[in-house]
């Protein structure tokens, strides 16, 4: 059972504008998630840090998802974050890609499922959100 966080609806998002997302890892942490799409069945960028889960050691993996279909997994080696640690994540939402600010390093992930505004945000796993702002 993967422990579900805060669920954000509505936040109407639009290019121009960002998400920011502080929050503390867990000490054991395996992985966390944060979701930032249409709904829970239409997630524009899955952004999947993992410690060590599904055969990925220390690996940020980024998706799409479109009702329940995934699409290409993308995959960062840059990992910044630390089990214990706190971390502070900013999505900037453009016309066609999000960029994804994570500690010392940022990359881009196509907006795939062509969303014009992303309402809706949620967290799972080994993840404790602190604070979320937007603007």
């Amino acid at each position: 059972h993967i422990p579900q966080g805060p669920v954000c609806t509505n936040l109407g998002l639009k290019p121009g504008q960002r998400l920011i997302v502080k929050g503390k890892i867990s000490p054991s942490a395996k992985s966390f998630v944060l979701n930032l799409g249409k709904d829970a069945s239409h997630v524009g960028l899955h952004f999947n840090p993992r410690f060590d889960a599904h055969g990925d050691v220390n690996t940020i993996v980024c998706n799409s998802k479109k009702v329940d279909e995934w699409g290409a997994e993308h995959r960062e080696t840059v990992f910044p974050f630390q089990k214990g640690g706190t971390a502070e994540i900013a999505f900037n939402v453009n016309q066609n890609d999000l960029t994804v600010h994570i500690p010392g390093h940022q990359f881009t992930f196509p907006n795939r499922l062509g969303l014009a505004v992303f309402d809706y945000f949620d967290t799972q796993g080994d993840f404790t959100v602190q604070s979320i702002s937007w603007e």
